[in-house]
């Protein structure tokens, strides 16, 4: 029963994870689009107020804003297109045709039950629990309405897809149109219930908000500590989601709209002139925190406390990996360096995440905490309104308290991090696992060959069920785990493999893509 929940977490978890790895590229245009035209950062570079500079920053902005806007929507097409075993590009248009029939179901089932909230003249649909969405008003679930709208058509999808008709005049419904019957007929069911379940859950999220906000600085350390200690499960997307994308994060009113969830809420206000510090609905994104300034520290204690004949191929593998970490908030490749041959530093790691977020929230420093360009766009938004100075110095002091404190610990106990194995590090020919995957994709992509033996040493095309990636796994779902061989799989240069009953995941770091799409592509 164990492995069976553990096995539905990890496919939730892993299909999720497809419309979330957008969302990052997503962030970053859009700094760029806010930095172009930010009144500081045109005071300091007059040629920005060019009036083409500043249209073209405004259509940035309001380019990104659309896709937070409806989240949902790209929640119900990534879900979709992710859990389709086949014809996925026909998975992802039934997938916007049922979200689309889901509102107008929504939307009708209001107005027969004379149900539609009217619209305050200062405040819109704020506080009603409903909402606008393309066009239509309909009841305001966030995103959750598009994840479960998301696995139905997957599921459904994957159940109808092959049918066929024999007879001439049925053919036309044969394969994903007969798909497309049943969800547009779902659709409308979904859209119907929704009306009927979802105030009552709408009550239990906000209970559970006020929970949170009750329990204060020890909620918010459970949520940055459980971020971090899941990692090895691939489960730390179950923890942040439902806070950074809905009703869980908190909600504001702007323009007339209610926006839901603190990413959504950061975004509209990042550009917004009138607002002159950011909601505390910030708080729940900044895990991104430790990523951005403690991995310094981290890889800094490693290298200081390698074996002296290993420490330049410890730099070698750790800069390229630290340098990612604080640009894009991708960590996994350093994770799994140390979350097996050390847990007690990666249990340590997990309290000082916590403890960071508390730090942040008690100091009521309202600033982004995602990479470079997060700094950079509080340092063009001002001090007054993200303290960026106290942040950075924050920053730094964390940096400082990772290298101390991990070096310590790992001398005390004799741990094996990365350079103090028994075994010597060999050379990068002979020793593939010393190198992380990042750092390969910069030299070349992956060959045929090692995607082969990927594939054999998961026990073979006949032992896989399923191939999936998120940020820098391959996650694989395999039919008889003791066909799987490591020593096999670590022919190919990887950061870690986790087994989990029969649930593989190989860390491959960013350019895990490719190699997902090219296992999927050998496999037919």
């Amino acid at each position: 029963m164990k492995a069976k929940i553990y096995g539905g977490l990890e496919k939730v978890s892993k299909t999720m994870v497809q419309p979330l790895m957008y969302l990052s590229v997503v962030g970053i245009i859009m700094v760029f689009g806010v930095l172009i035209t930010n009144d500081a950062v045109k005071g300091l570079l007059p040629f920005l107020s060019w009036g083409p500079i500043q249209l073209l920053g405004n259509l940035i902005y309001a380019g990104m804003m659309s896709i937070i806007n409806n989240l949902a929507a790209l929640f119900t097409i990534g879900i979709a297109g992710a859990l389709a075993k086949k014809d996925k590009h026909h998975a992802v248009i039934i997938a916007f045709i049922s979200y689309m029939i889901y509102l107008t179901a929504n939307n009708v089932t209001l107005q027969s039950f004379g149900e539609l909230a009217e619209k305050d003249p200062m405040l819109g649909l704020f506080g009603t629990g409903q909402n606008t969405v393309l066009g239509m008003q309909v009841l305001d679930t966030g995103v959750f309405s598009g994840i479960i709208l998301g696995f139905i058509v997957g599921y459904i999808f994957n159940k109808t897809s092959d049918k066929s008709f024999k007879k001439t005049w049925l053919q036309m419904w044969s394969g994903t149109r007969w798909s497309m019957v049943w969800m547009a007929f779902v659709s409308i069911a979904v859209g119907f219930i929704t009306v009927l379940v979802w105030p009552p859950i709408q009550h239990v999220i906000e209970s559970l908000t006020s929970v949170i906000s009750d329990t204060g600085n020890f909620g918010l350390f459970l949520y940055g500590f459980s971020e971090r200690i899941l990692i090895p499960t691939g489960l730390h997307h179950l923890i942040y989601t439902p806070f950074q994308f809905s009703a869980l994060g908190g909600s504001i009113q702007m323009g007339g709209e209610t926006i839901s969830g603190a990413y959504p809420i950061f975004m509209a206000e990042m550009s917004n002139p009138a607002i002159t510090e950011f909601s505390d609905t910030i708080r729940w994104m900044q895990i991104a925190f430790t990523k951005t300034f403690g991995y310094i520290g981290i890889a800094a204690a490693f290298i200081k406390t390698a074996k002296p004949e290993n420490k330049n191929k410890v730099k070698g593998m750790l800069i390229p990996l630290v340098i990612t970490a604080f640009l894009v908030s991708i960590t996994e490749p350093i994770d799994f360096l140390f979350v097996f041959a050390a847990p007690l530093l990666f249990l340590v790691h997990a309290v000082i995440a916590g403890s960071f977020m508390v730090i942040l929230n008690v100091l009521n420093i309202r600033a982004a905490t995602n990479g470079l360009s997060s700094i950079i766009l509080n340092i063009a938004l001002g001090p007054e309104m993200t303290k960026w100075p106290l942040l950075i110095a924050l920053g730094v002091g964390q940096i400082m308290l990772y290298y101390f404190l991990f070096s310590f610990l790992i001398k005390k106990f004799n741990l094996k991090t990365p350079g103090r194995e028994d075994k010597k590090i060999e050379s990068k020919e002979n020793s593939p696992n010393t190198v992380s995957d990042s750092e390969a994709k910069v030299e070349g992509s992956i060959g045929d060959k090692k995607i082969l033996t990927i594939i054999n040493g998961l026990g073979g095309k006949d032992n896989i069920n399923s191939v999936d990636n998120c940020f820098t796994r391959l996650r694989v779902n395999i039919k008889d785990v003791d066909k799987v061989t490591k020593e096999k799989i670590n022919e190919v240069e990887n950061s870690g493999i986790v087994v989990k009953d029969k649930d593989i995941q190989i860390i491959f770091g960013l350019g895990v893509g490719e190699i997902a799409e090219k296992v999927k592509n050998a496999l037919n």
